[in-house]
């Protein structure tokens, strides 16, 4: 990547196809436990499966970026999402359903962990410029298809033509981030060895709770609010808005409030009030369902900020290009892998309860934990950049 301009819009591009296959899935998830005739749990599974894959599969991206360089290997992110998601919108059976979901995970996380090195190659000075560039696009590809999963399964079909819309979505995201940025394959840049990942430091732990706690509580809020408002008597398609606008306050959140941080007092105040403020959207949709838009738009907010704000996190702490990819590798490979567990633990206490009540005070309580986890961070380095 040469021009800041083009790898900026490239990365906002490509970042489009990073969550559609996750959020996309939570409105379609009654009609598709009803289609495959399964159990909220294994339902679930299609939520928990990329988290889990997109923790997993996070170290191998700066190993990747350091063999054949970012923008190829971002490439081939968006070739994986786009193959495996055509795959699982055409075969039958839960179980090839769920097995496919594998593929398109992988996809994701080697993508979700490459966008932070491609922002510290371009954009070392203003981290949470590039980074606000990028969660944007997650934020608007997660409302988008969101908002648009049953009208498009009702219009085409079926959940499964929805899918494969957002499969051929990708395809042509790949081609326009390989005009922006013209990927060449071992670059002389990306000949490093990424060090290991800093599994003594108790500022890296920390890090991974705070993205853990996050995780898990978006997620499940992802897969299950939809079904959660179905069950009060909701239409699909009303309780499917809710997710839509929790994903759309998320957008210009994802942007403002980190680059009012490098501005106004530094990460720390706004890691603070965007953690009180997802409680308080979380505790309104369990407590007060009334007034459920507006909760859903609240809490909004607080994850599109504090998901921009936690990602810019290794990049205020840690300076060289390896220390960055090693900080990036353990926080997002713990902290999505513990983050999958979100969809399927609230789905089975769905299943054990028989009501969403305890699966969304579950939620709240993982985000009071939020809470103390962010005002526990190092204060000294979280300034403005």
């Amino acid at each position: 990547m040469r021009r800041p301009a083009a790898a900026l819009a490239a990365l906002f591009l490509a970042a489009l196809a990073l969550r559609p296959q996750i959020v996309g899935i939570g409105p379609l998830l009654p009609e598709i436990q009803h289609d495959l005739g399964t159990s909220h749990a294994v339902a679930g599974l299609l939520g928990t499966i990329p988290v889990l894959c997109m923790g997993l599969f996070a170290p191998l991206a700066a190993y990747l970026a350091g063999r054949i360089g970012t923008g190829v290997a971002i490439a081939g992110a968006l070739v994986l999402i786009a193959v495996f998601g055509l795959g699982r919108a055409v075969v039958p059976g839960v179980w090839p359903v769920v097995a496919l979901t594998v593929g398109v995970g992988i996809g994701m996380g080697l993508g979700n962990a490459l966008a932070p090195l491609a922002v510290r190659e371009q954009l070392p000075g203003r981290p949470a410029t590039g980074t606000g560039v990028y969660t944007t696009g997650i934020q608007i590809g997660s409302t988008a298809s969101a908002a648009v999963a049953v009208p498009l399964a009702g219009a085409l079909g079926g959940w499964r033509w929805a899918l494969a819309v957002f499969s051929l979505a990708v395809l042509g995201l790949l081609a326009a981030w390989l005009l922006l940025v013209r990927p060449e394959l071992h670059p002389a840049h990306a000949r490093f060895r990424p060090p290991r990942l800093p599994f003594h430091s108790p500022r890296a732990w920390l890090l991974v709770a705070v993205f853990a706690l996050m995780g898990t509580s978006y997620y499940g809020l992802n897969a299950w609010l939809p079904d959660a408002y179905a069950e009060r008597g909701w239409s699909d398609g009303e309780a499917g808005l809710l997710v839509a606008m929790m994903n759309l306050t998320a957008i210009p959140a994802s942007f403002v409030v980190p680059w009012l941080s490098e501005r106004h007092g530094g990460r720390r105040p706004f890691l603070l009030g965007m953690s009180a403020t997802f409680v308080t959207g979380a505790l309104g949709l369990v407590a007060l369902p009334a007034g459920a838009y507006g909760w859903a738009l609240l809490a909004g907010v607080a994850q599109g900020g504090m998901f921009a704000l936690v990602m810019t996190l290794p990049l205020d702490l840690e300076e060289r290009r390896e220390e960055v990819a090693a900080l990036v590798a353990m926080m997002l490979g713990a902290g999505y892998t513990i983050s999958a567990s979100g969809p399927f633990v609230l789905g089975a206490v769905r299943d054990a309860t028989g009501s969403f009540d305890g699966p969304l005070w579950l939620v709240v309580g993982l985000l009071s934990g939020l809470v103390a986890a962010v005002a526990a961070l190092p204060r000294t380095r979280l300034r403005a950049a």
